[in-house]
């Protein structure tokens, strides 16, 4: 029960940049005890664990059963500013994800006809673990990946039907503007859109399409369940050929070159 309390305690500490003395002065004990809790010498009493609890506004539940230091850096954030697993429910974002044989973390598909379960099921462990799975080998395998098929033609010209893959992003603050996000939403289920980033002013993201006959909506952060950055998208449809403007230039000036040789060998002759 208490494998995690030990560590957390010392990092929480060295994360709020405060010295043994400092803490040890703060709660009344010796720096020699606070030192023996941190490096697993002596474990805590009762007492100890409710003390440790309200110094650093985290539950005792937090400190004893999850290992702080596996959280990404927002995590930990979140869980200091008093977002705490236990304490306040799951408002902290801890992903439920699948590793292949080789303890990899799989690629987890959702195709259209799994996104509605997808919507209630996301954070659900045997949901997740039913879901078809993949690799893509030429990404990063320190970063979590999903695939989401899309629907629609708001962002054309990545066409329906193709599946979208997504990095998970699990601070929502280094959202960028004008790139291109997967997102659960409370309302819409997943979306697929250019997002704007007013969270840090106006809790809210603007979302636009890539098609200009959708207009810009704006979600509010209290509707949003889970973010993804698009990495790349996979599809059976062959991309439209559209010419780049200087290549159709080009192109034109060739056929005009070619129409006035034809010219000049028909007058000659």
């Amino acid at each position: 029960m208490l494998n995690h309390f030990n560590a957390n305690i010392k990092l929480l500490r060295k994360r709020l940049r405060i010295t043994q003395e400092d803490v040890a002065n703060e709660l009344n004990m010796k720096r020699s005890t606070l030192s023996g809790l941190e490096n697993n010498v002596s474990q805590p009493t009762i007492t100890a664990l409710l003390t440790f609890s309200n110094f650093y506004k985290i539950s005792i539940d937090t400190l004893l059963k999850i290992e702080l230091s596996k959280l990404t850096g927002g995590q930990l954030s979140e869980v200091i500013n008093g977002n705490d697993l236990y304490l306040r429910g799951s408002t902290l974002r801890i992903l439920t994800t699948t590793v292949n044989q080789e303890d990899v973390e799989n690629i987890e598909l959702i195709p259209e006809k799994a996104k509605a379960g997808y919507a209630t099921g996301f954070a659900d462990p045997e949901y997740i673990k039913r879901l078809p799975t993949f690799q893509l080998p030429f990404l990063s395998k320190d970063r979590k990946y999903r695939s989401f098929q899309i629907s629609g033609d708001s962002m054309f010209p990545i066409p329906e039907g193709a599946y979208v893959t997504g990095e998970y992003v699990d601070n929502w603050y280094l959202i960028r503007n004008r790139q291109a996000y997967i997102i659960l939403t409370l309302d819409d289920g997943i979306v697929f859109k250019v997002a704007e980033n007013l969270i840090e002013k106006e809790n809210k993201l603007t979302l636009y399409s890539l098609n200009p006959l959708y207009e810009p909506y704006d979600i509010h952060v209290s509707e949003i369940k889970e973010v993804w950055k698009f990495v790349n998208y996979i599809s059976s449809d062959m991309p439209e050929a559209e010419l780049p403007q200087n290549e159709m230039l080009k192109t034109i000036a060739t056929i005009k070159h070619d129409v006035n040789e034809l010219k000049k060998k028909f007058y000659t002759d």
